[in-house]
C-alpha cells in the first residue's frame, strides 16, 4: 500500500480517537500544544533543557516538545496608528474643519488627548515612537538622510535599543509593519543590506510599505518585506492610501484564520499627509463642494480656534497667538492667487479626509472580526506639525523646492491647477495654510522649540479598560511613552537583555493611569521633557516651558545663514496658565529662564543631543556610510533595477561620462539603458525607434534632449544597425557652483549626434522616491515619449558612469567646513 495511503488513515483514526487539542483545557508540559510566559527580563529566553527521555529506541523513549511563547491570558491586540504631518488643529476631532470620523470614533469610545507631543520631524519622532526612548538616545536627532557621525545623529536604532516590534515578537504576538519607514538608515536601502535596521531586523515579522521620509502615491517606492514591488501596473484606480489598508486588512484576517487566539500588534502608519499630496480625484471633489478654506488662512484659524473651545480640547482662556508679519494676510492675494491657494488647500484636506477614511476601514475590519473589544488603538494624528516646507506660494512638484527653487511662475501653477493631486503633480501646499492648521500654537514642522512642531492630537480606545468613555485628558505626555503605555497594558516587562546585549533603559513613562476616570485630573507622570532640532530647543518641567526663538524659518529651506546656537534668544512661558505658548516670560523672571536652560544642558548631555548643530546644506552633503564612498567608476551589466539613490553614481554638479556598450538584435530594439528619477526630476539614456537618445529632465520645468537625426547629422539612418555599439554621453560642468549648467555630447561608435548646452543643472536632490535602474524605468518616465517598464529589448554588455570630483564653489565648500567645523567643536 502506498506510504501516503498508510500515513493519512492513521492520521484520520488518530482524529477521530483523541480529542482536539484546541477543545483541552491545557496541554500537558512537552506535548506539541505547550506554552509558557515567560519573564520577559532576557530576549530570546534560554532555550528549556529537553525534558523527554532518549533511549536506544524510539518505542523505549519520550518524545518532548520546548513550548510555544504566548503572552499572558487576555494581552491585548494592538493597532497603532500614526499619520503624517499634520498638525493639532487639523482634524475634526481636535476642532479642525477637516472630517475625521474614523479620529472622531477612537475619541468618543475612548480618551482625546490635548498635551501630546512629537520630536518635530519624522524619522525622529518614529524612532521614539517604536523604542520608548528619546530620539537622540538611539541615533536619530535627525531624519536618516542628515546623519552624522555623532552617536545622537548617525540614524543607526542600535541592539540596545530594542523597539516594540522586537519585545512584543519574542514575547508571542505576531508582529506587522504597514506604511512608512524612514527609520533604516538611507546608506542600507540596498539589496546589499545588511537588514537588521530594516523593519524585519526590528522585531517586525511583516512589511508593507515604503522607504524614506515620502513616496508617490501613485507609483510607491514599495517593498514587501526586502523586495520591491510594484501592485500599481495595469491598475489605473491604485493609490497606496488604499492599498495599504486593503493589505493590513487581508493580513489581520489571514492571521486571524490560522492562529484566532494569537494577538498582533500592527503599526500602521501611512504617508499622508506627508507631500505629495495626492488624494483620489473622488475625494478632492467631495471636499471641494464644501468650500472650506474659500475665506482665506486667517479665518480658518479663528474657525479652527472656536471650535477647539467648544470641544473643550484647549482651556477657556487659552489665546490664540497672532499672525506673523513674515506671513501674507490673505486680503493681500489677488484672485487668481487666491483661488491657486484654495485648491491647494482642498487638495491637503481631501488627503486628510480620504487617509481617514481608509484608517476608518481598517478599524472597522478589527471589529468584523470580533476583536475590538480587547484591542487597544492608539490613533495619533501627525508625526510632527503641519509642514511648512512647500514655499510660500505652494508647489506642484516639490522637488523644485527641494532644490532652492522657492518660487515659481504664476503660469506654471495655473497649467496644473486642474490636475493638482493627479500623478501628473508631485504637490505641496503654501506655508500659511500650515501656520492655520496648527491652531492655536505658533510655527510648524521642523521647530521643536514650540508647539506648533511638537503638539500632537490622539486618541486610544480599550473597550472595558478605559472607565471615562469620551473623556479628555491634559496630562503632559509624549511619544516615548507610547511603549511603556503597551509594555503596561499587555503585561510583559521591559527586557534587560537583548541577544545577549544590556539594554537602555525604557525612558517613557505609562500613560495607563490616564485610563482610569479617578486619574481624569491626576498630575502627569512626565514631569520633565527635552526637544531639540536644527538646534532650536526646548524643555519643559513641571508645568513650565522655555524655548529658543527660530532664527530663521523652515520654509527657506536652509537658504539663509543661521547665527551660532550660543547666540539664539530664549523664551520662557508658565504653559499652566499659557496653554498656547503666548506670553512670554523671559525678561520678567530672568533666574526661571537660566534655571531652565540649565535643565535643558543637563538633559541634553543625558540623552546624546551634543553636538548642537543648525546646519541644513553640511548635513545634508556630508559623507555618510554608502556603496558609493570613494568611488567614481561604476559598471553594470544586464538588467539592475531599483538601486537606491545612495547606492547610485551622483551625478551632481560635477562632469561626468556615461558609456553604454550594446548589442542591437536582428529586427532591432529600444528601452531604456539607464535612468535615476523620473517625471518631476531625473535623467534617462535609451533607445527609441532605433535611435539613442538622453533625456535630461530639469524639474519638469524644462527637458533638454540630445538625439540623432533631430537638429544633427544623422549619419546612422533611422536605426541602429544590428549588431555591437558603443553608446557615450559626455557632460562638461560648468562649475564651480551649485547648480551650473554645462555641455553634453552624445556620440555612438566614436561619432557625434548631438551636442547642446544646459544653462542650469539639477545642484541638491536628482530623486526620492525613484531608484537607478539600468536595463528597464521602474516608476514614473522621465518623459512622456515613452511607456512603462520601457525595458531594454537588446542586450547591456557593459555600461560604466565615471564621475569627476564635485566641483563646489570657493564660498559654498567654505560655508560647508565651517558649519562641520562648529559642530565638531
Amino acid at each position: 500500500m502506498n506510504l501516503c495511503v498508510i500515513v493519512a488513515a492513521a492520521l484520520l483514526t488518530s482524529a477521530m480517537s483523541v480529542p482536539a487539542l484546541a477543545q483541552q483545557a491545557a496541554a500537558p508540559t512537552g506535548s506539541p500544544a505547550a506554552t509558557v510566559t515567560i519573564p520577559g527580563n532576557q530576549l530570546p529566553p534560554p532555550p528549556l533543557p529537553f525534558g523527554g527521555v532518549i533511549k536506544e529506541n524510539a518505542k523505549d523513549s519520550k518524545p518532548w516538545w520546548p513550548p510555544t511563547v504566548v503572552p499572558r491570558k487576555g494581552a491585548p491586540n494592538v493597532l497603532l496608528i500614526m499619520t503624517d504631518d499634520s498638525g493639532f488643529g487639523v482634524p475634526s476631532t481636535f476642532g479642525g474643519v477637516i472630517p475625521t470620523p474614523a479620529l472622531d470614533r477612537i475619541a468618543k469610545a475612548g480618551l482625546r488627548y490635548t498635551q501630546f507631543h512629537s520630536t518635530a520631524l519624522c524619522s525622529p519622532t518614529r524612532a521614539a515612537l517604536i523604542t520608548g526612548r528619546n530620539h537622540h538616545s538611539v541615533g536619530f536627532g535627525q531624519i536618516s538622510e542628515f546623519a552624522t557621525g555623532y552617536p545622537g545623529y548617525n540614524s543607526i536604532i542600535g541592539p540596545e535599543n530594542a523597539t516594540i516590534g522586537r519585545v512584543l515578537s519574542d514575547n508571542g504576538y505576531a508582529t506587522s509593519w504597514f506604511g512608512k519607514n524612514h527609520n533604516t538608515p538611507a546608506f542600507q536601502y540596498s539589496a546589499a543590506g545588511p537588514f537588521d535596521q530594516w523593519p524585519s531586523g526590528m522585531g517586525f515579522q511583516y512589511f508593507y510599505g515604503f522607504m524614506g521620509g515620502e513616496s508617490d502615491q501613485w507609483t510607491p517606492y514599495l517593498f514587501r518585506n526586502h523586495s520591491p514591488i510594484y501592485p500599481w501596473l495595469g491598475r489605473k484606480d491604485y493609490n497606496l492610501v488604499t492599498d495599504m489598508a486593503d493589505e493590513a486588512i487581508k493580513y489581520m484576517k489571514e492571521l486571524n484564520a490560522s492562529a484566532p487566539e494569537k494577538p498582533f500588534l500592527v503599526y500602521y502608519v501611512p504617508g499622508a499627509t506627508h507631500d505629495p499630496h495626492q488624494p483620489t480625484k473622488e475625494w478632492i471633489d467631495k471636499i471641494s463642494r464644501m468650500r472650506l478654506f474659500d475665506d482665506g488662512w486667517e479665518k480658518l484659524r479663528e474657525r479652527i480656534f472656536a471650535n477647539q473651545k467648544r470641544l473643550g480640547v484647549i482651556p477657556a482662556n487659552t489665546q490664540l497667538t497672532p499672525w506673523p508679519d513674515s506671513l501674507p494676510r490673505w486680503d493681500s492675494l489677488s484672485e487668481v492667487k487666491k483661488k491657486i491657494v484654495t485648491r491647494q488647500a482642498d487638495v491637503f484636506a481631501a488627503f486628510t479626509a480620504y487617509n481617514d477614511h481608509e484608517i476608518g476601514r481598517v478599524i472597522q475590519a478589527v471589529e468584523d472580526m470580533g476583536k475590538l473589544d480587547n484591542t487597544l488603538i492608539i490613533y495619533i494624528n501627525g508625526d510632527n506639525g503641519t509642514s511648512s516646507e512647500g514655499s510660500m506660494m505652494g508647489t506642484p512638484n516639490w522637488l523644485t523646492v527641494a532644490n532652492g527653487m522657492l518660487e515659481l511662475p504664476e503660469a506654471e501653477y495655473l497649467r496644473y491647477y486642474e490636475s493638482w493631486g493627479s500623478a501628473e503633480t508631485y504637490p505641496h501646499m503654501a506655508v500659511p495654510w500650515a501656520w492655520a492648521f496648527d491652531t492655536p500654537f505658533k510655527w510648524t514642522k521642523q521647530i521643536a522649540s514650540h508647539f506648533g512642531g511638537t503638539r500632537q492630537g490622539m486618541a486610544i480606545s480599550w473597550p472595558r479598560h478605559i472607565n471615562d468613555v469620551g473623556g479628555i485628558r491634559n496630562q503632559f505626555h509624549h511619544m516615548i511613552d507610547i511603549v511603556p503605555t503597551i509594555l503596561d497594558a499587555a503585561g510583559i516587562k521591559a527586557p534587560d537583555m537583548v541577544d545577549g546585549i544590556k539594554q537602555k533603559p525604557i525612558e517613557g513613562v505609562s500613560m495607563a493611569y490616564t485610563f482610569d476616570k479617578a486619574n481624569a485630573n491626576a498630575p502627569s507622570k512626565r514631569t520633565t521633557q527635552y526637544f531639540e532640532m536644527f538646534a532650536n530647543r526646548g524643555i519643559y518641567h513641571e508645568g513650565w516651558y522655555a524655548a529658543t526663538t527660530p532664527p530663521e524659518p523652515p520654509w527657506l529651506v536652509g537658504t539663509k545663514p543661521l547665527p551660532p546656537v550660543e547666540q539664539y534668544k530664549w523664551e520662557l512661558y508658565n504653559i499652566t496658565e499659557d496653554f498656547s505658548q503666548a506670553n512670554d516670560l523671559a525678561a520678567k523672571q530672568p533666574e526661571k529662564l537660566k534655571e531652565m536652560q540649565a535643565l535643558f544642558m543637563a538633559e541634553a548631555a543625558k540623552y546624546q543631543v551634543l553636538p548642537l548643530d543648525n546646519s541644513v546644506l553640511p548635513r545634508l552633503l556630508t559623507p555618510r556610510p554608502s556603496g558609493t564612498a570613494g568611488r567614481n567608476e561604476f559598471t553594470y551589466t544586464g538588467e539592475n533595477l531599483d538601486i537606491p539613490i545612495g547606492n547610485a553614481p551622483s551625478l551632481l554638479n560635477r562632469n561626468f561620462t556615461i558609456t553604454a556598450n550594446i548589442t542591437i538584435p536582428e529586427g532591432g530594439a529600444e528601452g531604456m539603458i539607464v535612468t535615476m528619477g523620473g517625471r518631476f526630476v531625473g535623467y534617462g539614456l535609451y533607445v527609441q525607434k532605433g535611435k539613442p537618445v538622453f533625456v535630461y529632465n530639469l524639474l519638469n520645468l524644462k527637458r533638454y534632449r540630445w538625439e540623432g537625426g533631430v537638429g544633427a547629422e544623422d549619419w546612422l539612418g533611422s536605426s541602429l544597425k544590428p549588431g555591437k555599439h558603443t553608446i557615450v554621453f559626455d557632460f562638461k560642468y560648468d562649475g564651480p557652483g551649485l547648480g551650473k549648467g554645462g555641455t553634453g555630447v552624445l556620440s555612438v561608435d566614436g561619432k557625434m549626434l548631438s551636442e547642446q548646452k544646459m544653462e542650469h543643472t539639477i545642484p541638491f536632490m536628482m530623486a526620492i522616491d525613484e531608484s537607478f535602474d539600468v536595463g528597464a524605468d521602474t516608476r514614473t518616465p522621465v518623459d512622456e515619449s515613452y511607456t512603462l517598464p520601457f525595458r531594454f529589448t537588446g542586450t547591456i554588455d557593459k555600461l560604466t558612469i565615471k564621475t569627476g570630483p564635485e566641483q563646489l564653489a570657493e564660498p559654498d565648500r567654505k560655508a560647508m567646513q565651517d558649519a562641520v567645523k562648529k559642530a565638531s567643536d
